[in-house]
């Protein structure tokens, strides 16, 4: 058997939903004001950080690397000259690789009577 539960009727009243809601505008407590306000101030924070993060900072100008030029003999590697140049202790491997990028080769080999940059100790 099922009960139902009558309420009076109130005249000029409008019954509330029954989770408890009240009609009219939103009000903030006085705690509630300065939990906002902490959270926009720390998303404000945050956001400053990232960003600044991510912006590049300039050290002035670099001064462009001394080089020489170099006509590749017959049988002449680039592992060879890489090794002629590198400094003690230095991977030769390394060596290689500044000198392809310097010189944007496609691979590692070259050509007899083929310039190329090296660069020079200074």
């Amino acid at each position: 058997m099922t009960t139902i539960t009558m309420l009076p009727v109130v005249p000029g009243r409008t019954s509330a939903p029954a989770t408890g809601a009240v009609d009219g505008p939103l009000r903030l407590t006085r705690r509630g004001r300065v939990v906002l306000l902490a959270l926009v101030a720390l998303v404000v924070a945050l956001t400053s950080v990232l960003v600044s993060s991510r912006m590049a900072v300039a050290d002035g100008p670099s001064s462009a690397p001394v080089v020489e030029r170099h006509v590749v003999a017959p049988g002449e590697t680039l592992w060879q000259l890489a090794a002629s140049i590198a400094r003690p202790g230095e991977d030769v491997r390394d060596v290689v690789l500044e000198l392809v990028q310097l010189n944007q080769l496609p691979g590692s080999g070259l050509m007899a009577g083929q310039t190329i940059v090296l660069p020079v100790e200074g």
